[in-house]
């Protein structure tokens, strides 16, 4: 039968609690794979999975309950091996790596930020901002509105600008946050955002994070900024063993 990856963590981390369960219907049984100094949090796979509510809620409860005790590398929803020994091959191949990596994730969690521009906001402030686009609305309005080719040209100005602005805003913003956290992984580019930013952040300067976050708001009010977090730290750990390359869904469908 397939095995289903909940993550990764250290031989001697503490006995998870007794009748855990994870995804299926009913949740089957967790239990734990060893390899070295290595486990894996697991269960047996449940057939036809799908990222209902149910079992991503699941997912999630098994990694918050193994992280309780300590580190652990957090797998994506969906990770499913062809079986136990698969993941225990995976686990003593690149055992240096995992231990490297709960080293240096251990004590961290994850903030993911997305902004958007708020458009009248944004607008108002292109207006403000660009000479030459505030001229030619300017004329437009003295002229009844402009001609059709002036209509289109503002509006391609303004488009212009607003598209600068995402780029100008998305720097600023990254430049204000990333000094307050331990490390940095982008995110999809997506129409739906101009900034999608996952944040390493120690669990002892979360404060300190969440109210850099809060004053870039402050200080940029055209901006909707959306946190999401404290996260098992998805973006920072490489694909494990049933996890194809490049893969981000599992901290999506965590519900960034």
């Amino acid at each position: 039968m397939s095995t289903y990856v909940y993550g990764i963590t250290a031989r001697s981390h503490p006995a998870l609690p007794e009748g855990m369960t994870g995804v299926g219907e009913p949740p089957l049984p967790v239990r734990i794979l060893t390899a070295g100094d290595l486990a894996a949090v697991v269960s047996d796979a449940p057939e036809g999975l799908r990222p209902k509510r149910r079992d991503l809620l699941a997912h999630q409860n098994v990694l918050a309950e193994t992280g309780a005790g300590g580190c652990v590398l957090p797998m994506r929803f969906g990770s499913v091996a062809t079986d136990d020994d698969a993941v225990t091959q995976v686990l003593g191949e690149r055992a240096e790596h995992y231990a490297e990596r709960l080293r240096e994730l251990d004590g961290k969690v994850e903030y993911n930020i997305k902004a958007t521009h708020v458009e009248e906001a944004v607008l108002h402030l292109v207006m403000a901002e660009n000479e030459q686009v505030r001229a030619l609305a300017e004329a437009n309005r003295r002229s009844g509105g402009g001609s059709y080719d002036d209509k289109i040209r503002l509006g391609e100005m303004v488009a212009a600008a607003v598209q600068a602005k995402e780029a100008e805003d998305a720097g600023e913003v990254q430049g204000l946050l990333a000094p307050a956290a331990a490390a940095v992984s982008m995110g999809p580019e997506s129409t739906g955002w101009l900034l999608n930013v996952s944040y390493l952040v120690p669990r002892d300067t979360a404060e300190e994070f969440l109210a850099t976050v809060e004053q870039v708001r402050k200080s940029h009010p055209h901006l909707d900024l959306r946190i999401n977090g404290p996260l098992p730290p998805y973006s920072f750990v490489e694909p494990g063993p049933a996890e194809p390359a490049g893969s981000r869904a599992g901290a999506d469908a965590g519900a960034h």
